[in-house]
């Protein structure tokens, strides 16, 4: 049986998103040095990055899911609901990608209301060129154009996610 990945190329391989994970995580131990993060994951594209960056992470941090829903044109409807309470924390929301940017932006103004301490986004990818909305990553691996990537958590109808490397379609 034919895989996805088999009618797609490797565009950031496993070694190439470990790299950038260890980026990111020395740039956020830098900024948050001796302080406690609480990581937000939405579900369920996150799960891989968010594990490696914990991992990566030499900060006291604490984890807690939310699963967000976006169907066309109805607006964005919450799953599961995070269980922390992050009022005067310093809260990190963990995103594998971001593209048009509308689950992330309710997400991010539903946690600013809970007075945060501090409130950034983490992002391995970012896709500006699909942006409906202004909002932007404080911590980004990489910038990546309009293409559609899959493996790593990132998926096709739920396929995919398990791919150690990032594909892309071949044109």
């Amino acid at each position: 049986m034919s895989q996805l990945k088999d009618q797609m190329n490797i565009f950031l391989s496993a070694d190439e998103i470990q790299n950038l994970v260890q980026d990111i995580a020395r740039k956020i131990e830098r900024d948050y040095a001796g302080s406690e993060v609480v990581m937000i994951c939405p579900l369920k594209g996150s799960i891989h990055f968010i594990a490696d960056l914990m991992r990566e992470l030499k900060l006291p941090q604490t984890l807690d899911f939310v699963h967000l829903t976006s169907p066309k044109g109805h607006g964005v409807k919450i799953i599961q609901d995070i269980s922390t309470e992050v009022e005067n924390k310093h809260v990190l929301i963990i995103e594998e990608i971001i593209d048009a940017g509308r689950t992330l932006s309710f997400l991010y103004q539903r946690l600013l209301a809970s007075n945060p301490a501090s409130l950034k986004i983490v992002t391995l990818l970012d896709k500006p060129a699909r942006r409906e909305l202004s909002i932007k990553p404080d911590y980004c691996g990489k910038t990546i154009e309009d293409r559609y990537v899959i493996g790593y958590g990132l998926d096709s109808e739920e396929l995919g996610r398990n791919y150690s490397d990032i594909y892309i379609f071949r044109n």
